[in-house]
């Protein structure tokens, strides 16, 4: 019964956390070094009674720890079995932290939650001060809204795949991490590769696949059996002696057997294009074709004899054409009136002429 009331206390310190209206805070931020067994203290300046002691990570607001004189602590599951509240007086807050990596850098915010003053807030940075200073500040990352891939990667979902980063400029390089893009264009540190003492240290904190280092401070993230919630931005940050570099990768994860939506938006764009062209390519024909049958009416119409001009000074023929079988030529008989001519010779008998008559 008491597991069951801390769980729904717990709950519902976390459900109301984030709307904690906080009225008195230290303005000045400090600074702690990232190191095994770190102290963050938190001790309210001024006596009463403690009711509550919060600690968060902000700008996510993401819960850390709670400590109530009830009912005891409570841990998220990134921080349980690694924080301990230190308790030195009844106002104290402070907590100590071990195995400590790269994922705790950042800013916490402590709230101690006092009667009858009310609450008390303070915040503290930490950062790997062991880190070599930027001297670039033109090669920060760009803000998450103006985050364009380097390189684009497309991954069949269900199968494996390897994100890689290898730096390619001068320099030499300290540090690499490994980061990936969550919702709200947040950045969570999934990996880091470093060289301590001369030696290489590899940091793995990825829940979907296994981050590996090279001698060389190249890092690479095998996925296997790869899902869709496994695409988005990857950033890769390399440190090095003449400023910070950033390398992004975009990987977009598309169903078994099918296509990715840029892959389809560009089969989609090629085919309406390819279409355009048949088409245009169609009417081209299509007008073609009516301008040479246009042009072959017109002709016809031209030598069609019912639709021709009559020519007055054309050759028409004297006869009808005659049919094929037709073709002997009939002789008729041609008269004429001739003069008759007298002969000059001397006219003979009647008796002769009769004779010649005969």
């Amino acid at each position: 019964m008491g597991a069951v009331q801390k769980d729904r206390w717990y709950f519902v310190v976390l459900v109301f956390l984030p709307f904690l209206k906080v009225a008195v805070q230290q303005k000045e931020v400090v600074t702690v070094r990232l190191e095994e067994g770190m102290v963050l203290d938190c001790l309210c300046p001024w006596a009463g009674n403690l009711s509550m002691v919060s600690w968060t990570k902000i700008p996510q607001k993401n819960p850390v720890a709670v400590f109530h004189p009830e009912y005891g602590v409570a841990f998220s599951h990134h921080y349980r079995e690694r924080i301990e509240f230190l308790r030195t007086t009844p106002m104290d807050g402070s907590i100590s932290m071990r195995n400590v990596t790269h994922r705790d850098i950042g800013l916490y915010q402590c709230s101690v939650q006092t009667f009858p003053q009310g609450p008390w807030t303070k915040n503290i940075q930490v950062e790997d001060l062991d880190e070599p200073p930027q001297q670039d500040n033109s090669t920060s990352p760009p803000p998450p809204e103006e985050t364009v891939a380097d390189t684009e990667l497309v991954a069949e979902e269900s199968s494996n795949l390897s994100i890689r980063c290898s730096h390619r400029h001068n320099g030499t390089v300290y540090q690499v991490i490994l980061e990936r893009m969550l919702n709200y264009h947040l950045w969570n540190i999934i990996g880091v590769c470093k060289k301590v003492e001369g030696g290489l240290v590899g940091e793995d904190y990825s829940d979907r696949g296994r981050v590996n280092c090279t001698d060389s401070l190249d890092i690479s993230l095998q996925l296997t059996d790869v899902e869709q919630e496994d695409g988005g931005f990857y950033r890769c940050t390399f440190n090095t002696d003449v400023g910070v570099q950033t390398t992004t990768v975009q990987l977009t994860v598309a169903a078994p057997g099918g296509i990715s939506l840029s892959l389809y938006m560009m089969y989609i764009y090629i085919g309406a294009g390819a279409a355009g062209l048949a088409l245009l390519v169609a009417i081209l024909i299509v007008a073609m074709r009516h301008r040479k049958k246009s042009r072959r009416e017109e002709y016809r119409v031209k030598l069609h004899p019912s639709k021709r001009q009559p020519n007055l000074y054309e050759n028409i023929a004297m006869h009808p054409k005659t049919g094929k079988k037709s073709r002997q030529i009939k002789t008729y008989p041609v008269y004429a009136n001739l003069r008759t001519v007298r002969s000059l010779q001397t006219t003979r008998p009647p008796h002769d002429r009769r004779a010649h008559m005969l």
